[in-house]
């Protein structure tokens, strides 16, 4: 076990702050990280940590540093041939890259390239098909008998709903979430789906190969209204190596996947942990507007976000030299007490609701933010027309990572 496994509150705060590291993934399984981040906003909101498994990286933890870092493209980069988006090093960074792992000018390209599929007009468009897999997906669920939320709702909901937008065969669906936990996935977890970079980097082609396929079909074909045929036919997409190829479509799963499913999941958790919420909401189904953005602030599905400074600058008082690793804590910026009022509370009834950081900011916002509001919009509409009451059955199994904040599974019963 690690240190940062076992340490109290009270240990935390005797904890010297150069010791402070908030890289382990344990924290996060185990969600014992609120301390950590108060104590670095506290004390040290821009902060260095010399050694980690990672190698040495700067910490930003305030909700206001953290923008600037996210606004200012010129001294911090994303490329993934510098490291990429993670705290973590690309392994592939030279070979193979995605636009959130681009600067500009080519970020912008590849972007507006599958952004159309997320257009307002097209959500409007979606919103009947959506609606109505949410509804059989409820209606189907079993009823005064425990069940697993994250596999019969949150897996199943997002699954879908990728599968619709790649136009991708559906009996294979589940095929997508396999290769968005194993692009996700900490090689270190003692459950770890692979144990290499070697061997997700196999389970990666094999991906390629599969989209590949469907990408010479869409490219023969008429142009169609799907993010293959969109980037098959795009000027600026359609060219990609196969290395950047398997990198957009990792992308584009992950993003699609993780952060709206565990935003599925953690807000039913969030719910039933504070009944009095979950009867505000019942009492008022208008409510479900501002219950979103609070289901995304308090989950924050994405922990961190890293860039690499071009350039040497500074940072709250703080001289970081070029080269550098920057990591913007999203868990601990959606949780700042100067931008958020008691951020510890789950309020569905926040004047501020959308105020928050789980989509980042600038050009690399999340370019499907809007689209998975709805879905989670239209979940809780669903649920609430169906008057479903659910009791907890068991802890969140939660995932080993500090990238994403995870919920492996979660036992639910439905009264």
């Amino acid at each position: 076990m690690t240190q940062t496994q076992t340490l109290s509150e009270n240990e935390i705060s005797r904890l010297p702050l150069e010791k402070l590291d908030v890289s382990d993934p344990a924290l996060y399984q185990n969600d014992n990280w609120r301390a950590y981040f108060q104590r670095l906003r506290q004390e040290d909101p821009v902060h260095y940590c010399a050694d980690s498994p990672y190698g040495p990286y700067w910490s930003v933890t305030k909700y206001d540093d953290i923008m600037k870092v996210e606004l200012d493209h010129a001294a911090y980069s994303s490329a993934a041939h510098l490291g990429g988006i993670t705290i973590r090093d690309n392994p592939n960074g030279k070979e193979m890259a995605s636009f959130i792992g681009m600067d500009q000018p080519t970020h912008t390209g590849h972007r507006k390239a599958v952004a159309p599929i997320v257009a307002p007009n097209n959500l409007r468009n979606m919103e009947a098909t959506i609606r109505g897999r949410t509804q059989e997906v409820l209606d189907c669920l079993p009823r005064n008998e425990t069940f697993d939320w994250v596999d019969k709702v949150s897996i199943e909901l997002t699954t879908m709903m990728l599968a619709t937008l790649f136009d991708f065969p559906w009996e294979d669906r589940r095929l997508l979430t396999y290769w968005s936990d194993v692009s996700v996935a900490d090689i270190n977890a003692p459950d770890a789906l692979v144990r290499s970079d070697e061997e997700r980097l196999e389970v990666q082609r094999e991906m390629g190969k599969y989209f590949a396929d469907l990408w010479r079909e869409r490219a023969k074909s008429a142009p169609g209204f799907d993010l293959i045929s969109m980037m098959a036919h795009d000027e600026a997409t359609k060219n990609m190596s196969p290395g950047d190829l398997i990198a957009t479509f990792v992308l584009l799963i992950v993003g699609g996947n993780d952060t709206t499913r565990n935003a599925m999941t953690g807000g039913l958790l969030a719910l039933c942990n504070n009944p009095e919420q979950f009867a505000a909401l019942r009492a008022d189904h208008g409510l479900v507007k501002s219950l979103v953005p609070e289901i995304i602030r308090y989950q924050s599905s994405i922990i961190h976000m890293r860039r690499t400074a071009l350039k040497d600058t500074e940072l709250g008082g703080k001289t970081i030299a070029k080269g550098a690793r920057v990591v913007m804590w999203y868990v601990s910026g959606n949780w700042d007490e100067d931008a958020i009022d008691a951020p510890d509370e789950f309020n569905i009834q926040r004047a501020k609701p959308r105020r928050h950081l789980a989509f980042g900011a600038g050009i690399h916002r999340c370019v499907g933010d809007r689209l998975a509001e709805q879905q989670l919009q239209i979940l809780w509409e669903e649920i609430l027309r169906r008057d479903l009451r659910f009791e907890i059955m068991g802890p969140p199994e939660r995932v080993f990572s500090n990238f994403i904040r995870g919920i492996k599974s979660l036992p639910v019963r439905i009264l």
